[in-house]
């Protein structure tokens, strides 16, 4: 097991790093936390909160109204929320993957081939079917079975 190496820098050290950064001779803390060598990516903003003048440091100043706040919350409570739906969706999606997969593997098909089979339910389009005996129908639902049973019919002989 490998032991973490902690570094130790003396207060002179410190002052150099802040004095160094305080005069401009970097543009950034970062670029002086690469010169000195220096892990830590919260550790030259220590130094300079403690040793410099915090003038220098970069600060965030937040103005807002009172019912930002209130949105504000709403507005993550609401993404959370959405978030969440969308995991159970995504789990729902796998859960049927799965049972469809099943299903192929029972009915000895492939997953691709079952999904391009067009279903006996739906039929692309509407059509217009013309018998003998009925006039041109639109085909739909009722019509299609009514026309079913004329072929039928007419095919048992009239029985």
């Amino acid at each position: 097991m490998k032991q973490k190496m902690v570094r130790r820098y003396s207060s002179c050290f410190k002052r150099q790093v802040v004095e160094d950064i305080e005069r401009g001779r970097f543009e950034s803390i970062t670029e002086a936390q690469r010169h000195y060598g220096i892990m830590g990516p919260a550790t030259v903003k220590r130094w300079l909160q403690k040793y410099g003048k915090n003038h220098l440091a970069p600060k965030v100043v937040r103005v807002q109204k009172p019912n930002e706040k209130d949105q504000i919350r709403e507005l993550k409570k609401q993404v959370a929320q959405l978030k969440h739906a969308l995991g159970e969706t995504q789990a729902e999606n796998v859960v049927n993957r799965q049972f469809l997969k099943i299903a192929c593997e029972d009915l000895g098909c492939n997953v691709d081939t079952f999904k391009k089979k067009p279903s006996p339910r739906r039929r692309p389009g509407p059509r217009r079917i013309a018998t003998e005996h009925h006039r041109p129908v639109q085909s739909g639902r009722y019509e299609q079975t009514e026309l079913l049973q004329a072929k039928n019919h007419a095919s048992e002989g009239g029985r």
